[in-house]
């Protein structure tokens, strides 16, 4: 029996391996085919190779590959294990074929309905509730074996203690590995974002005000040669589209200069009240040219240190974000608000426009790439970089077709 549960917790084990030597690095659509191809590989090896005990009944771990993936993937992941599981089981044939049935049916229903609201639990959120799902899932499993012929009532709990404790114990040392991976997963992803802003907030402010000095000057000269009378028609329309460029060089480089360490002068201590009331101003004329309604709210009394001008661009950035994913579908709702929680101030930007995918969500704040064709990706650059300065972080959730969430948490 302990030889054969090892084997069984070595099936579990395979998925979590193979990801981490194979998978870990591909995207997070090919991630989550991969995982459910393993898991059901896996599912399949503990049905074939149950725990025999010694009074004469068997178990198997089949449902801890079904709970994780119903958990972390939803419906639309845990439907082909379902499928799986029942055809294999129908194949195997014997007593309790059609119990096992009726009882995956019920728990195919049940258990991914929990799945967004288990995703969004904490780390040690997720491990309870993963441990605790396996632990009703079994009993109740138990409970439906109670009105069956077990043999005595000594077999029949030493079949529930045994069937409980390993259950309980392996979803648990599972889960603790999948969330340390997860952790991990995203420390360094943490860490490449940190280095990849540092080296473009240098960047920027070094080549940035060098820049910035010639493009001045020559906008002035080209400004008084506008003005000559002994030029042509044709050549001052040359210099009108040259100072347009200079125009446009000089928003590129106020854009690059938003990237530099925040400036001392711009520095201020605030509930950001002022920073709510000032991007509303700004915003407005914005959103009503496009049809979109937008609803402010402020409940905030914690302060923090930081860059007016940077925080003040970065919330108008993702407001125009908001309303450029609604143009599309001809107008929505925009929906801003600033709270507190537990020491941090809590900022929630939400549209009802286009949404974007997962593989999207992962590569926001990545230099140069944008959602939209005419965007540069400097955007969203310059907001991970702000938020990143004020050591606080951004969590975003999407639709596609429904439209997106942006929760910035700053500490204070």
């Amino acid at each position: 029996m302990f030889e054969t549960l090892l084997l069984n917790f070595l099936f579990l084990l395979f998925p979590v391996v193979a990801f981490l030597i194979f998978f870990e690095n591909k995207t997070v659509s090919f991630n989550r085919k991969v995982l459910v191809l393993l898991s059901a590989v896996t599912m399949l090896l503990c049905i074939s190779k149950p725990i025999k005990l010694e009074v004469g009944f068997i178990i198997d771990l089949r449902y801890i590959p079904f709970i994780l993936v119903a958990l972390f993937g939803g419906y639309k992941n845990a439907f082909p294990l379902y499928v799986l599981l029942n055809v294999y089981r129908f194949y195997i044939g014997g007593p309790g074929t059609m119990q096992s049935f009726l009882f995956a049916t019920m728990f195919m229903i049940l258990v991914p309905y929990y799945s967004r609201k288990f995703v969004s639990l904490t780390s040690k959120g997720r491990i309870l509730w993963a441990t605790m799902i396996s632990f009703l899932t079994v009993g109740f499993y138990l409970f439906t074996l109670s009105f069956s012929k077990v043999g005595s009532d000594k077999q029949f709990w030493l079949i529930a203690l045994s069937a409980a404790t390993t259950y309980v114990g392996v979803m648990c040392i599972l889960m603790i590995l999948i969330e340390k991976i997860i952790a991990n997963i995203k420390s360094r992803e943490r860490m490449v974002q940190s280095e990849r802003l540092n080296v473009v907030s240098e960047l920027a402010a070094s080549v940035s005000h060098e820049i910035r000095n010639p493009l001045t000057v020559t906008s002035g000269f080209l400004q008084l040669l506008n003005k000559s009378k002994t030029i042509s028609p044709e050549e001052k329309e040359y210099v009108k589209l040259s100072l347009q460029e200079l125009k446009r060089a000089e928003k590129i480089v106020s854009d690059y200069l938003l990237f530099a360490k925040p400036q001392s002068e711009n520095m201020v201590y605030s509930d950001m009240s002022a920073e709510l009331e000032y991007t509303k101003n700004i915003i407005m004329p914005y959103a009503s040219l496009h049809e979109v309604k937008v609803i402010f709210h402020f409940n905030n009394k914690l302060k923090k240190y930081y860059d007016q001008s940077q925080i003040q661009q970065c919330l108008i950035n993702l407001y125009k974000n908001g309303i450029e994913a609604m143009r599309d579908k001809g107008g929505g709702t925009l929906t801003i608000d600033i709270s507190e929680k537990k020491q941090n101030i809590m900022i929630r930007i939400q549209d009802t426009g286009i949404g974007m995918t997962k593989e999207e969500i992962s590569r926001l704040g990545n230099p140069y790439y944008s959602t939209k064709a005419e965007g540069t990706g400097l955007g969203m650059l310059m907001v991970y970089s702000t938020i990143h300065k004020i050591k606080g972080s951004i969590e975003v959730e999407s639709e596609k077709g429904k439209g997106t969430t942006f929760l910035i948490t700053i500490p204070t």
